[in-house]
């Protein structure tokens, strides 16, 4: 009886061939995912070299743990989380500085940024792909981390929070300030 799997996994027989070390499905596996990979981390570190860096680290981590990957997810699941990690740990390894906005007084108006509760109109905003990836990069690295995890990688507040060792509210904070930034960019 074939094993059942809680997630359908098309790349299934060559994490098997990996875990019983041919090196050729490694790098079969490997073409399948670089390319998609290597764009999270781009996302991530905003820099092409750096990209490629934590691509080939985080490959090697998954090749070199790939016998405790179970099929609970999928694997490119389970390789994406390994990916957006590095990622992460280089960017601290850069010094990443997220302002911990829980820290800071809350309650008076002195020094409240009124713009970030205003309501932005987005309907005049084409969005293109060149275009949102170009304004992308121009953002401060604490917005285009949080918005790449949240909208291209699909992480929520609190799991960004958990990853980056910051708040829940800093997160959505954050969050709010790069999209309007990047809106403010595109417009």
């Amino acid at each position: 009886m074939p094993e059942s799997r809680p997630y359908p996994d098309r790349h299934a027989e060559l994490v098997k061939r990996c875990q019983a070390g041919e090196r050729q499905a490694q790098y079969d596996l490997y073409k399948q995912y670089a390319k998609a990979m290597y764009n999270v981390c781009l996302r991530i570190v905003n820099h092409d070299a750096e990209a490629e860096d934590v691509l080939q680290e985080a490959f090697i981590d998954a090749f070199s743990h790939i016998q405790s990957f179970r099929g609970q997810s999928t694997f490119g699941a389970w390789l994406k989380q390994i990916v957006v990690n590095r990622a992460v740990n280089h960017l601290r390894s850069r010094r990443l500085q997220l302002v911990d906005l829980d820290s800071q007084r809350v309650g008076d108006d002195e020094g409240r940024d009124w713009a970030d509760t205003e309501p932005y109109d987005e309907s005049g905003v084409q969005f293109e792909v060149d275009r949102v990836r170009q304004a992308m990069q121009q953002l401060p690295e604490g917005y285009r981390v949080v918005l790449s995890l949240y909208l291209f990688e699909g992480y929520d507040h609190e799991e960004i929070g958990a990853v980056l060792n910051i708040s829940e509210t800093t997160s959505r904070t954050q969050y709010l300030r790069g999209k309007k930034r990047l809106l403010a960019l595109l417009a």
